[in-house]
Protein backbone atom coordinates (compact mmCIF):
# COMPACT_ATOMS: atom_id res chain seq x y z
CA UNK A 1 0.00 0.00 0.00
CA UNK A 2 1.49 3.38 -0.95
CA UNK A 3 2.56 5.83 1.77
CA UNK A 4 0.73 9.10 2.35
CA UNK A 5 3.16 11.03 0.15
CA UNK A 6 2.84 8.53 -2.72
CA UNK A 7 -0.94 8.56 -2.36
CA UNK A 8 -0.93 12.35 -2.50
CA UNK A 9 1.07 12.31 -5.73
CA UNK A 10 -1.30 9.72 -7.21
CA UNK A 11 -4.30 11.84 -6.23
CA UNK A 12 -2.73 14.87 -7.91
CA UNK A 13 -2.05 12.79 -11.03
CA UNK A 14 -5.66 11.56 -11.14
CA UNK A 15 -6.93 15.12 -10.76
CA UNK A 16 -4.71 16.36 -13.60
CA UNK A 17 -5.85 13.57 -15.90
CA UNK A 18 -9.45 14.45 -15.06
CA UNK A 19 -8.88 18.10 -16.04
CA UNK A 20 -7.91 17.35 -19.63
CA UNK A 21 -4.76 18.27 -21.55
CA UNK A 22 -5.21 22.07 -21.74
CA UNK A 23 -5.96 22.64 -18.06
CA UNK A 24 -3.35 20.12 -16.93
CA UNK A 25 -0.75 21.93 -19.06
CA UNK A 26 -1.61 25.22 -17.33
CA UNK A 27 -1.10 23.57 -13.94
CA UNK A 28 2.27 22.12 -14.98
CA UNK A 29 3.47 25.62 -15.91
CA UNK A 30 3.42 26.54 -12.22
CA UNK A 31 5.36 23.50 -10.98
CA UNK A 32 9.07 22.96 -10.50
CA UNK A 33 11.13 20.39 -12.45
CA UNK A 34 11.05 17.73 -9.73
CA UNK A 35 7.31 18.07 -9.27
CA UNK A 36 6.75 17.81 -13.03
CA UNK A 37 8.97 14.73 -13.25
CA UNK A 38 7.29 13.02 -10.29
CA UNK A 39 3.79 13.72 -11.56
CA UNK A 40 4.73 12.73 -15.11
CA UNK A 41 6.16 9.41 -13.96
CA UNK A 42 3.07 8.74 -11.84
CA UNK A 43 0.68 9.52 -14.71
CA UNK A 44 2.67 7.25 -17.05
CA UNK A 45 2.51 4.45 -14.48
CA UNK A 46 -1.24 4.65 -13.83
CA UNK A 47 -2.76 2.61 -16.65
CA UNK A 48 -6.09 1.64 -15.06
CA UNK A 49 -7.84 3.67 -12.34
CA UNK A 50 -11.03 2.42 -10.64
CA UNK A 51 -13.98 4.77 -11.09
CA UNK A 52 -14.47 4.88 -7.33
CA UNK A 53 -10.92 6.21 -6.87
CA UNK A 54 -11.46 8.96 -9.45
CA UNK A 55 -14.74 10.02 -7.82
CA UNK A 56 -13.10 10.01 -4.38
CA UNK A 57 -10.25 12.26 -5.56
CA UNK A 58 -12.62 14.71 -7.27
CA UNK A 59 -14.85 14.87 -4.18
CA UNK A 60 -11.84 15.51 -1.96
CA UNK A 61 -10.60 18.27 -4.27
CA UNK A 62 -14.04 19.88 -4.42
CA UNK A 63 -14.22 19.85 -0.62
CA UNK A 64 -10.79 21.47 -0.29
CA UNK A 65 -11.62 24.06 -2.98
CA UNK A 66 -14.80 25.10 -1.16
CA UNK A 67 -12.76 25.97 1.92
CA UNK A 68 -10.53 28.37 -0.04
CA UNK A 69 -13.05 31.17 -0.47
CA UNK A 70 -11.49 33.75 1.86
CA UNK A 71 -9.09 36.17 0.16
CA UNK A 72 -6.31 38.04 1.97
CA UNK A 73 -6.89 41.78 2.18
CA UNK A 74 -3.19 42.79 2.25
CA UNK A 75 -1.48 40.31 -0.06
CA UNK A 76 1.96 41.96 0.19
CA UNK A 77 1.94 41.68 3.97
CA UNK A 78 0.62 38.12 3.76
CA UNK A 79 3.50 37.07 1.49
CA UNK A 80 6.06 38.68 3.80
CA UNK A 81 4.59 37.06 6.92
CA UNK A 82 4.27 33.57 5.43
CA UNK A 83 7.77 33.56 3.93
CA UNK A 84 9.41 34.78 7.13
CA UNK A 85 7.65 32.14 9.19
CA UNK A 86 8.54 29.42 6.70
CA UNK A 87 12.11 30.37 5.77
CA UNK A 88 13.45 32.72 8.43
CA UNK A 89 14.27 36.39 7.93
CA UNK A 90 17.40 36.12 5.74
CA UNK A 91 16.03 33.79 3.06
CA UNK A 92 12.59 35.38 3.21
CA UNK A 93 13.90 38.91 2.70
CA UNK A 94 15.85 37.77 -0.34
CA UNK A 95 12.70 36.27 -1.89
CA UNK A 96 10.45 39.16 -0.87
CA UNK A 97 12.58 41.59 -2.90
CA UNK A 98 12.28 39.37 -5.95
CA UNK A 99 8.54 38.77 -5.60
CA UNK A 100 7.35 42.26 -4.71
CA UNK A 101 9.82 44.25 -6.82
CA UNK A 102 9.60 42.06 -9.89
CA UNK A 103 13.19 40.74 -9.87
CA UNK A 104 13.93 37.04 -10.32
CA UNK A 105 16.63 34.41 -10.85
CA UNK A 106 15.22 33.02 -14.06
CA UNK A 107 18.66 32.07 -15.35
CA UNK A 108 19.46 29.85 -12.39
CA UNK A 109 15.92 28.48 -12.32
CA UNK A 110 16.36 27.40 -15.93
CA UNK A 111 19.40 25.32 -14.92
CA UNK A 112 17.15 23.21 -12.68
CA UNK A 113 15.40 21.91 -15.79
CA UNK A 114 18.65 20.84 -17.48
CA UNK A 115 20.45 17.51 -17.13
CA UNK A 116 23.71 17.45 -15.19
CA UNK A 117 25.85 16.99 -18.31
CA UNK A 118 24.42 20.11 -19.95
CA UNK A 119 24.90 22.22 -16.83
CA UNK A 120 28.48 20.95 -16.46
CA UNK A 121 29.21 21.79 -20.10
CA UNK A 122 27.85 25.29 -19.60
CA UNK A 123 30.00 25.91 -16.52
CA UNK A 124 33.11 23.85 -17.30
CA UNK A 125 35.30 26.75 -18.40
CA UNK A 126 34.25 29.16 -15.68
CA UNK A 127 36.27 30.05 -12.60
CA UNK A 128 35.69 27.65 -9.66
CA UNK A 129 34.35 30.51 -7.54
CA UNK A 130 31.70 31.31 -10.16
CA UNK A 131 30.76 27.62 -10.47
CA UNK A 132 30.46 27.35 -6.68
CA UNK A 133 28.23 30.43 -6.52
CA UNK A 134 25.90 28.92 -9.12
CA UNK A 135 25.81 25.37 -7.71
CA UNK A 136 24.72 26.49 -4.23
CA UNK A 137 21.52 27.81 -5.84
CA UNK A 138 20.66 24.36 -7.21
CA UNK A 139 19.27 21.35 -5.33
CA UNK A 140 22.12 19.48 -3.72
CA UNK A 141 21.53 16.21 -5.58
CA UNK A 142 21.69 18.11 -8.88
CA UNK A 143 24.88 19.90 -7.76
CA UNK A 144 26.50 16.57 -6.88
CA UNK A 145 25.60 15.15 -10.31
CA UNK A 146 27.07 18.22 -12.03
CA UNK A 147 30.30 17.97 -10.05
CA UNK A 148 30.71 14.33 -11.06
CA UNK A 149 31.01 15.54 -14.66
CA UNK A 150 34.12 17.60 -13.86
CA UNK A 151 37.72 16.45 -13.60
CA UNK A 152 38.87 15.48 -10.12
CA UNK A 153 40.95 18.64 -9.74
CA UNK A 154 38.20 20.99 -10.90
CA UNK A 155 35.61 19.21 -8.75
CA UNK A 156 37.75 19.55 -5.65
CA UNK A 157 38.53 23.20 -6.39
CA UNK A 158 34.81 23.94 -6.58
CA UNK A 159 34.00 21.97 -3.41
CA UNK A 160 36.55 23.82 -1.32
CA UNK A 161 35.03 27.10 -2.50
CA UNK A 162 31.50 25.91 -1.66
CA UNK A 163 32.70 24.98 1.82
CA UNK A 164 34.26 28.42 2.37
CA UNK A 165 31.49 30.42 0.67
CA UNK A 166 29.99 32.82 3.17
CA UNK A 167 26.92 34.03 1.32
CA UNK A 168 26.44 35.70 -2.04
CA UNK A 169 27.10 39.43 -2.31
CA UNK A 170 25.32 41.57 -4.92
CA UNK A 171 28.66 42.10 -6.70
CA UNK A 172 29.06 38.32 -7.01
CA UNK A 173 25.55 38.06 -8.41
CA UNK A 174 26.59 40.53 -11.13
CA UNK A 175 29.45 38.18 -12.04
CA UNK A 176 26.92 35.39 -12.51
CA UNK A 177 25.15 37.56 -15.09
CA UNK A 178 28.28 37.31 -17.25
CA UNK A 179 28.13 33.52 -17.09
CA UNK A 180 24.52 33.26 -18.20
CA UNK A 181 22.19 35.42 -20.29
CA UNK A 182 20.46 36.84 -17.21
CA UNK A 183 20.59 35.17 -13.81
CA UNK A 184 19.38 37.98 -11.61
CA UNK A 185 17.50 41.19 -12.23
CA UNK A 186 18.01 43.89 -9.63
CA UNK A 187 20.92 42.19 -7.89
CA UNK A 188 21.80 45.43 -6.07
CA UNK A 189 18.54 45.23 -4.15
CA UNK A 190 19.26 41.73 -2.86
CA UNK A 191 20.50 41.16 0.62
CA UNK A 192 23.24 38.64 1.19
CA UNK A 193 21.90 35.12 0.71
CA UNK A 194 22.61 32.43 3.30
CA UNK A 195 24.04 29.94 0.81
CA UNK A 196 27.15 27.80 0.74
CA UNK A 197 29.24 26.95 3.78
CA UNK A 198 30.52 23.78 5.40
CA UNK A 199 27.09 22.15 5.73
CA UNK A 200 26.25 22.65 2.05
CA UNK A 201 29.60 21.15 0.99
CA UNK A 202 29.10 18.20 3.37
CA UNK A 203 25.63 17.40 2.04
CA UNK A 204 26.78 17.61 -1.60
CA UNK A 205 29.74 15.29 -0.88
CA UNK A 206 27.33 12.91 0.88
CA UNK A 207 25.48 12.42 -2.39
CA UNK A 208 28.53 11.83 -4.59
CA UNK A 209 29.49 8.29 -3.52
CA UNK A 210 32.33 6.97 -1.36
CA UNK A 211 35.07 6.96 -4.02
CA UNK A 212 34.58 10.64 -4.89
CA UNK A 213 34.03 11.48 -1.22
CA UNK A 214 37.45 10.10 -0.21
CA UNK A 215 39.26 11.97 -2.98
CA UNK A 216 37.50 15.26 -2.24
CA UNK A 217 38.13 15.11 1.51
CA UNK A 218 41.79 14.18 0.99
CA UNK A 219 42.22 17.17 -1.29
CA UNK A 220 40.49 19.56 1.11
CA UNK A 221 42.47 18.12 4.04
CA UNK A 222 45.76 18.96 2.31
CA UNK A 223 44.61 22.53 1.74
CA UNK A 224 42.95 23.06 5.13
CA UNK A 225 42.85 20.31 7.74
CA UNK A 226 40.44 22.17 10.04
CA UNK A 227 38.02 22.79 7.17
CA UNK A 228 38.07 19.10 6.20
CA UNK A 229 37.27 18.11 9.79
CA UNK A 230 34.37 20.57 9.93
CA UNK A 231 32.97 19.12 6.72
CA UNK A 232 33.32 15.57 8.05
CA UNK A 233 31.53 16.61 11.26
CA UNK A 234 28.57 17.73 9.16
CA UNK A 235 28.43 14.67 6.93
CA UNK A 236 25.97 11.84 7.41
CA UNK A 237 27.16 8.70 5.67
CA UNK A 238 25.44 5.38 5.09
CA UNK A 239 27.22 3.77 8.03
CA UNK A 240 26.04 6.62 10.25
CA UNK A 241 22.62 4.95 10.14
CA UNK A 242 24.06 2.97 13.07
CA UNK A 243 23.84 6.17 15.12
CA UNK A 244 20.07 6.49 14.73
CA UNK A 245 17.95 5.23 17.58
CA UNK A 246 15.56 2.36 16.85
CA UNK A 247 12.55 4.64 16.38
CA UNK A 248 14.33 6.80 13.81
CA UNK A 249 15.83 3.74 12.13
CA UNK A 250 12.41 2.11 11.79
CA UNK A 251 11.03 5.32 10.26
CA UNK A 252 13.73 5.11 7.58
CA UNK A 253 13.14 1.39 6.90
CA UNK A 254 9.42 2.01 6.34
CA UNK A 255 10.29 4.25 3.39
CA UNK A 256 12.71 1.85 1.67
CA UNK A 257 11.64 -0.73 -0.90
CA UNK A 258 12.87 -4.26 -0.08
CA UNK A 259 14.81 -4.66 -3.35
CA UNK A 260 16.61 -1.36 -2.77
CA UNK A 261 17.44 -2.36 0.80
CA UNK A 262 18.98 -5.65 -0.33
CA UNK A 263 21.30 -3.88 -2.79
CA UNK A 264 22.23 -1.14 -0.29
CA UNK A 265 23.08 -3.71 2.40
CA UNK A 266 25.43 -5.58 0.06
CA UNK A 267 27.95 -2.85 0.88
CA UNK A 268 27.08 -2.48 4.58
CA UNK A 269 29.05 -3.61 7.62
CA UNK A 270 27.83 -6.65 9.59
CA UNK A 271 26.97 -4.27 12.45
CA UNK A 272 24.61 -2.23 10.28
CA UNK A 273 23.03 -5.35 8.81
CA UNK A 274 22.29 -6.66 12.29
CA UNK A 275 20.71 -3.34 13.22
CA UNK A 276 18.42 -3.68 10.19
CA UNK A 277 17.42 -7.20 11.21
CA UNK A 278 16.73 -6.10 14.80
CA UNK A 279 14.36 -3.40 13.65
CA UNK A 280 12.21 -5.70 11.51
CA UNK A 281 9.75 -8.43 12.36
CA UNK A 282 11.40 -11.85 12.63
CA UNK A 283 9.66 -12.99 9.46
CA UNK A 284 10.75 -9.93 7.46
CA UNK A 285 14.29 -10.24 8.81
CA UNK A 286 14.48 -13.90 7.76
CA UNK A 287 13.24 -13.05 4.27
CA UNK A 288 15.84 -10.27 4.01
CA UNK A 289 18.63 -12.62 5.11
CA UNK A 290 17.61 -15.10 2.41
CA UNK A 291 17.47 -12.36 -0.23
CA UNK A 292 20.93 -11.12 0.75
CA UNK A 293 22.41 -14.61 0.61
CA UNK A 294 20.67 -15.43 -2.67
CA UNK A 295 21.65 -12.17 -4.38
CA UNK A 296 24.73 -12.49 -6.54
CA UNK A 297 27.53 -9.92 -6.89
CA UNK A 298 26.33 -6.34 -7.32
CA UNK A 299 28.26 -3.50 -8.92
CA UNK A 300 29.69 -0.96 -6.47
CA UNK A 301 27.97 1.82 -8.45
CA UNK A 302 24.59 0.11 -7.91
CA UNK A 303 25.24 -0.28 -4.17
CA UNK A 304 26.27 3.36 -3.85
CA UNK A 305 23.20 4.49 -5.81
CA UNK A 306 20.81 2.68 -3.46
CA UNK A 307 22.69 3.88 -0.38
CA UNK A 308 22.44 7.41 -1.76
CA UNK A 309 18.67 6.98 -2.11
CA UNK A 310 18.46 5.90 1.53
CA UNK A 311 20.41 9.00 2.57
CA UNK A 312 17.91 11.12 0.62
CA UNK A 313 15.13 9.47 2.62
CA UNK A 314 16.98 10.31 5.86
CA UNK A 315 17.30 13.95 4.77
CA UNK A 316 13.60 14.13 3.84
CA UNK A 317 12.55 12.66 7.19
CA UNK A 318 14.78 15.20 8.93
CA UNK A 319 13.17 18.02 6.94
CA UNK A 320 9.72 16.70 7.87
CA UNK A 321 10.69 16.55 11.54
CA UNK A 322 10.19 12.78 11.86
CA UNK A 323 13.82 12.23 12.87
CA UNK A 324 16.48 14.61 14.13
CA UNK A 325 20.16 14.68 13.25
CA UNK A 326 22.44 17.03 15.10
CA UNK A 327 25.74 17.88 13.45
CA UNK A 328 28.94 17.25 15.33
CA UNK A 329 30.13 14.27 17.31
CA UNK A 330 29.07 10.66 17.13
CA UNK A 331 26.68 10.98 20.04
CA UNK A 332 24.70 13.85 18.58
CA UNK A 333 22.20 11.73 16.67
CA UNK A 334 18.78 11.53 18.30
Amino acid sequence: MPGSEDQGVENAAILLMSLGEEEAANVFKHLGPKEVQKLGETIARMKVIPRERVESVLEKFAGEAEKQHMLVADTDQYVKSVLRKALGDDKANMLIDRILQGSDISGIESLKWMDAGSVAELLRNEHPQIIAAILVHLDQDQSSSVLKQFSERQRNEVLIRIATLDGIQPSALKDLNEVMSKILAGGDRLKKASLGGVKAAAEIINLMGSSVETSALDYIREADGDLAQKIMDNMFTFEDLNKLDDKGFQAVLKEVQSDSLVVALKGATPELREKVFRNMSSRAAETLREDLEGRGPVRVSEVEAEQKEMLKIVRRLVDEGQIVLASGGADDFV
